[in-house]
């Protein structure tokens, strides 16, 4: 795991894809947590989920970083460096509540 993060300047405010697992929602799926995408604001499953849709969606776009998201937990991981980190004040508001599955 890396010290520090290399991608913290492309964080950006967003606005959720879904109030849940975009695709999980689609397919009928369980998931666990949700993660959001700070780049695009994808919903996407963590990987303690079946179907691991957070990290699916970084390799199928490279966008670096994702916030814990249900509720927002206030930390962030960058894919490419393995860091983990606080996001401070800088937490994305959900957009409703969010189901739970598992």
């Amino acid at each position: 795991m890396a010290n520090s993060c290399s991608h913290l300047g492309t964080i950006r405010r967003v606005r959720p894809s879904a109030r849940g697992c975009e695709e999980c929602l689609k397919a009928g799926s369980p998931w666990v947590h949700l993660r959001l995408c700070r780049t695009c604001g994808h919903v996407g499953c963590c990987d303690d989920s079946p179907n691991r849709h957070a990290t699916a969606h970084y390799h199928a776009t490279s966008h670096p970083i994702i916030e814990g998201y249900d509720p927002p937990e206030g930390w962030g991981w960058c894919y490419p460096d393995e860091f983990v980190f606080d996001l401070g004040d800088n937490t994305t508001p959900q957009l409703g509540p969010i189901p739970r599955y598992v």
